[in-house]
């Protein structure tokens, strides 16, 4: 139960992450892959490695330190939002929640009742109108570091599945068609873990996400062949 809570509470960071993790690092590999099969990639399996890990490593810290960034300017945001908010007074408070419930399509009779009744605990008549009229996310949770940390480590765990088997068989004829089906296997345990932390079916979360990934890998793979074609 700690883990799929964990799972829960960090699910987005994983999903950005890791997805970006193995699309990212795929089509490198898949790149090579189509310049190969033009006959012009003369490095070879020591580009993939090479560009692979640089790739995997830069973009990483990169996601990491952005993911890190966007929460503590949310959590800026939100916090200068709501101090502001909570100085106007009870009438405008009043007006603008039952506006918010209005708009979420409660009565307005019901939603002017509800409004006044929460506009003595301004704190939380507040959280309400940014939440849901002005779509600011409140800072609550996982601290930034956590989330960037959480995110730079599943890029890095989820991106090197695409390039291990060049580790271990770089100049097998077959190597590429393992980082395929490694890849459709990163994909689907990612659905997985969505499919756990969610109440979405197995079925779309699991498709959705090796549908999207393998779009993403063919186009690499494509462009691979078309730059490859060019030169």
């Amino acid at each position: 139960m700690q883990v799929q809570g964990a799972i829960r509470t960090f699910l987005r960071q994983i999903t950005y992450g890791g997805n970006d993790g193995i699309v990212t690092t795929f089509a490198i590999v898949a790149g090579f892959a189509g310049a190969d099969a033009q006959g012009v990639a003369g490095i070879g399996t020591v580009a993939v490695l090479v560009f692979g890990m640089a790739n995997l490593v830069a973009d990483g810290v990169s996601m990491g330190l952005g993911e890190y960034l966007s929460s503590r300017s949310t959590a800026a945001l939100y916090r200068a939002r709501s101090r502001a908010a909570r100085t106007r007074d009870r009438e405008a408070l009043t007006a603008d929640l039952a506006e918010t419930f209005i708009v979420e399509g409660v009565a307005p009779e019901a939603a002017h009742r509800a409004a006044d009744a929460l506009a003595d605990t301004p704190q939380v008549a507040t959280d309400i109108v940014l939440r849901h009229r002005y779509a600011t996310e409140a800072p609550e949770g996982a601290a930034p570091v956590l989330r960037g940390g959480v995110t730079f480590a599943a890029f890095i765990v989820f991106g090197l599945i695409p390039i291990l088997p060049y580790f271990f068989a770089p100049d097998a004829p077959r190597t590429f068609a393992v980082s395929v089906a490694m890849t459709l296997v990163a994909l689907a345990l990612l659905g997985t873990l969505r499919w756990r932390a969610t109440s979405e079916t197995a079925i779309r979360a699991i498709g959705e996400t090796l549908i999207l990934g393998t779009l993403c890998a063919a186009l690499a793979f494509a462009a691979g062949n078309i730059v490859a074609g060019l030169g």
